[in-house]
């Protein structure tokens, strides 16, 4: 069976061709942030980032007709529970209609898949997607009526690292506490209870620690005067596609920044070490969530190829459960391999709901 894993991200597209287990290839194309700027929205990018998967297709000589199933990283849905779910047109219509008021470009993979899917008489899937919701309900209330936060983080990476290195402890994901942080063109940190995202950072909702594209946490009231100064448009596009480097350096690419660090400029230095700095205490929050029983901290993504990173967290973050890396990340296993157990009637995918899993505090007045 051939499987095409599609996999945007804020920075890059990420696509993999794997026969049965095994992967044939994975491209990962990088986009400067200036580029995918040039788009008004983020569903406006998808004519550019399917000629890119048709390009690399075609550098490998691989036939798109010829593959059996499309899987694609999702988002912007109604929120669901995780594992895969088969894409038919009222969840194809709802990601195009963008019902979950995503920013996030994870939503485009599944778009993507349908299309591809419906093109070649191939069947779709959406895996994991960015807004699976597994939170009790201590995690969404907030200080201000009608403002709830929500699960919006990056659910594929992060399970299938934890599934990983449970393995790798002799354990099941199940049985364990861990704490999981995706650092990359985003970044997000969550809270794993017994197989189960029950906290997290919105990242690309303005929460956690600023990154290569995106502006994290702010204050309220400075944002306030932010907004009076420039508009709540702007605000919104740094919150997810122009901000943090950006802001700073002009392009979203890390490898640009971090030269200048090691050439000792203050300015990248401050703004790299910052980074590391508030990612540390998104990792501290989490621990608190699980109680301080934690097994394991686990980094991963892609700017786990820049060590100070680690170091850096694991200096300040030690005391508080053993932390290991996994360079890059799981994301094209971890869309592909679930969708071949469907294949094989091993597995089966859900059907979506078209509601949302949390239905809201209105029965009691919040």
């Amino acid at each position: 069976m051939k499987i095409l894993a599609i996999n945007p991200g804020s920075t890059s597209t990420k696509v993999s061709l794997f026969e049965d287990e095994t992967s044939l290839f994975e491209k990962n194309l990088f986009h400067d942030a200036s580029v995918l700027l040039k788009f008004p929205d983020v569903a406006d990018q998808i004519p550019f980032r399917r000629a890119v998967i048709l390009d690399a297709l075609k550098e490998e000589g691989v036939d798109p007709s010829l593959i059996d199933a499309y899987s694609g990283r999702g988002d912007g849905c109604h929120t669901q529970l995780g594992g895969v779910i088969a894409i038919d047109g009222r969840l194809a219509a709802d990601l195009a209609a963008n019902v979950g008021r995503s920013v996030h470009p994870a939503r485009l993979g599944a778009m993507l898949a349908y299309q591809f899917g419906r093109e070649f008489g191939r069947p779709a899937f959406m895996v994991n997607a960015e807004n699976t919701d597994e939170y009790g309900e201590l995690a969404r209330l907030t200080g201000l009526r009608g403002v709830y936060r929500f699960a919006h983080t990056h659910v594929l990476n992060q399970k299938a690292v934890a599934e990983a290195h449970a393995a790798k402890l002799g354990r099941r994901y199940e049985d364990c506490n861990f704490i999981v942080a995706h650092i990359d063109g985003g970044i997000t940190v969550g809270a794993h209870d017994h197989g189960r995202i029950v906290d997290a950072s919105m990242g690309a909702d303005g929460e956690g620690a600023f990154t290569p594209t995106r502006i994290g946490s702010l204050p309220v009231l400075a944002v306030l005067d932010y907004v009076e100064q420039h508009s709540a448009a702007d605000l919104r596009l740094k919150c997810a596609r122009a901000g943090g480097f950006i802001e700073f350096f002009g392009t979203s690419n890390s490898d640009t920044v971090h030269a200048l660090v090691e050439q000792g400029d203050r300015k990248a230095a401050l703004v790299w070490n910052t980074l590391i700095y508030q990612i540390c205490k998104m990792v501290g929050e989490m621990a608190v969530v699980l109680s301080g029983k934690v097994d394991g901290i686990l980094l991963t993504g892609g700017l786990m190829r820049f060590q100070d990173i680690p170091d850096g967290i694991r200096a300040r973050c030690g005391f508080i459960a053993p932390v290991s890396v996994y360079p890059g990340e799981k994301e094209q296993e971890a869309l592909a391999l679930p969708v071949l157990k469907v294949l094989r009637g091993e597995a089966t995918a859900r059907t979506y709901t078209g509601a949302d899993v949390w239905q809201g505090f209105g029965d009691i007045g919040l």
